[in-house]
């Protein structure tokens, strides 16, 4: 897809340039002539465009001109005397521009050539997915995101050491701003706290800035908004709606295209998907993956237990905390109640918690019929005894005590430190589906160990042993509802 700063975006407005203002010359005349005869007298396909309003096609007078230097007027003179409004709509071709395809999808150009009709369409898109990523890696809220600015987010200044931090994205907040007589303000406040940015956030945010002077409003309504209508401020949240639903469509049909099935984007059980849809994903992300992609956001490792004392995307305990702590229940809650259904089949429990599992794994109807919001999410996450975090990255489940806790070296910490599981740790529980996958896992290292060099490979096999090792001893000392219980 271009982007403004590509050489389809910039020779798109160069050719609407030149054909609407270009002079009459000679030249420009016999190259249009040259360019077009051929095509009439071969009742050939003639560069055309869909017409605003309309089902039909218009001859592309902009683009024929751009192309062959001809003025506007030698156009339409040319049109009128061949009838082209007539076979432009009967036979509509395409205007691809002479710009080379560089973009690919699954190793193949993504198209034989970019079409001067389709560029702003394309555009539109790209912008959408624009907001798309920032929505959605940074946990803003609506508002929050179309409220960025050319310049939200300059590239950081190298230390004394010559390291170059993070990118910081400043904006501003509306929900709870307030002058300082107490009363909202409409135009909001710079946040006191920065979002942190990841590259495909920086990168979401370079594009639209293409299109932006400095200083105004990333998602302006004037520059991509439709003709009717307001032009000033941002776009609006149902117009937004509407173009993230036709993005999945554009992107849909890309992937049949491509015969890239796995690709495709399933229809939602729960509707369209609106705007507020990427703060909930994000949460989930955070409380269920840990280790995951969007969790750990690669370079710097964000887990819910490093946001709430960080302040990524809110300040103190609200914004996105909230979400997280409502998806951080119904994570514990899925967790809890599988575990019990495990044990009720007959499953096994192992390790230093097993057996406070086996009582918290009792009480998994304390969630039926819960309504979960921020205040009831916070009451029963601070209550260890029923609280079990399932951390699938280590093949483990935690039922997580703060005083004997290994995963923090300092403090007391009120959640895990999932990224930081330790062996020996007091509050380890593994099932037997822990240990099978243990087993698994130590396959696919010997398997990788006939692969790479000799030192390599023995790590990897010590590795496995290890992992086998754990199962083994699983094996040998899980516990099941029948055991008795001290």
């Amino acid at each position: 897809m271009p982007t403004t700063s590509s050489p389809g975006f910039a020779e798109t407005r160069r050719l609407a340039e030149v054909g609407r203002t270009i002079l009459s010359t000679p030249a420009g005349e016999a190259a249009l002539e040259a360019y077009l005869d051929p095509l009439v007298a071969a009742r050939a396909p003639l560069p055309a465009v869909r017409l605003k309003g309309h089902d039909g096609y218009g001859f592309a007078r902009y683009y024929v001109g751009g192309l062959t230097g001809a003025s506007r007027h030698q156009v339409a003179l040319y049109i009128e005397r061949h009838g082209l409004v007539v076979a432009a709509a009967q036979r509509p071709g395409p205007c691809p521009l002479p710009t080379p395809i560089t973009g690919r999808i699954a190793g193949r150009p993504w198209r034989e050539a970019l079409d001067f009709a389709e560029t702003p369409g394309l555009i539109r898109l790209l912008v959408t997915a624009c907001f798309i990523v920032i929505a959605y890696l940074t946990g803003m809220r609506t508002g929050e995101a179309l409220g960025l600015r050319h310049g939200c987010c300059p590239d950081p200044e190298p230390d004394a050491s010559g390291r170059t931090g993070r990118h910081l994205i400043y904006g501003h907040e509306y929900k709870n701003a307030t002058d300082e007589y107490g009363n909202h303000h409409s135009a909001g406040r710079e946040r006191d706290v920065p979002w942190v940015a990841i590259t495909p956030v920086v990168n979401a945010i370079r594009v639209p800035e293409h299109m932006a002077e400095p200083g105004e409003l990333l998602f302006s309504h004037a520059v991509h908004g439709a003709m009717a209508g307001p032009s000033t401020g941002s776009l609006r949240s149902p117009a937004l709606r509407v173009r993230i639903e036709d993005f999945v469509t554009w992107a849909n049909a890309e992937a049949a295209h491509h015969y890239l099935p796995s690709e495709v984007i399933q229809p939602d059980p729960h509707g369209a998907v609106g705007t507020r849809r990427f703060r909930r994903t994000l949460a989930w992300h955070i409380a269920r993956r840990p280790g995951g992609l969007v969790a750990l956001a690669i370079q710097y490792g964000h887990l819910r237990t490093a946001l709430v004392s960080e302040g990524y995307a809110a300040r103190s305990r609200d914004g996105i905390h909230e979400l997280i702590d409502i998806e951080t229940v119904r994570a514990v809650a899925d967790t809890v109640a599988d575990l019990n259904d495990d044990l009720q089949a007959g499953g096994g429990l192992s390790g230093p918690a097993a057996r406070r599992a086996i009582k918290a794994a009792a009480r998994a109807t304390r969630f039926e019929g819960t309504v979960i919001n921020a205040t009831t999410a916070r009451r029963l996450l601070a209550n260890d005894d029923t609280t079990l975090y399932d951390n699938p990255q280590a093949l483990l489940l935690c039922h997580y005590k703060r005083e004997q806790a290994l995963c923090h070296r300092t403090g007391v910490r009120e959640s895990p430190r999932l990224d930081h599981c330790v062996p020996g740790c007091g509050n380890i529980v593994r099932t037997d589906r822990h240990a099978t996958a243990l087993r698994d896992r130590a396959d696919a290292f010997d398997k990788q160990a006939t692969h790479v060099p000799q030192p390599i490979s023995e790590r990897l096999r010590d590795h496995a042993d290890r992992l086998r090792g754990i199962a083994d001893t699983h094996d040998r000392t899980r516990i099941t509802l029948k055991d008795p219980t001290p």
